[in-house]
């Protein structure tokens, strides 16, 4: 690696840190939801019956099922999700999106949306946005064919 390439890719993870960061904090300070709690809801507000088993929960937000478990817990006592029978196996049990986790979603999902416009889209011209794209997908077709 040489010392330009070095440089770029420092720069793109220590930006992306950044982005992330300014992005959790204005995401708390406004709805008082962390971006794992946001990334739980997004993901059961999306889903059929606004319901989940916690594997496929795992595996849509890339965690470790232990993770899950904890969080799901902390945010189950916060009375923002809930546990319910599996509707296909009685043996199992579903996470379910409830009343207030939607609402509270629903609540913070404007406020990050402008952040995300602020901090990220209004910084790029519709050509830099493109080539944002064609990066974000060779990395990922590279990532995924290992």
């Amino acid at each position: 690696m040489n010392s330009q390439q070095l440089r770029i890719w420092r720069d793109f993870v220590e930006t992306g840190d950044e982005l992330r960061a300014l992005l959790a904090s204005r995401l708390l300070a406004e709805s008082d939801l962390s971006t794992a709690d946001y990334s739980v809801l997004l993901a059961l507000s999306e889903a059929d019956g606004r319901r989940m088993r916690s594997s496929e929960l795992a595996d849509h937000v890339g965690w470790e099922r232990s993770r899950l478990s904890h969080h799901l817990g902390r945010m189950e006592s916060r009375g923002l999700v809930g546990r319910e029978k599996c509707l296909t196996d009685s043996r199992g049990s579903e996470i379910v999106l409830i009343a207030t986790g939607a609402s509270l979603f629903r609540r913070a999902s404007a406020p990050h949306l402008r952040a995300v416009q602020e901090l990220f889209l209004d910084a790029l011209d519709e050509d830099l946005l493109a080539k944002v794209d064609d990066v974000t997908r060779a990395l990922r077709a590279h990532i995924n064919s290992r």
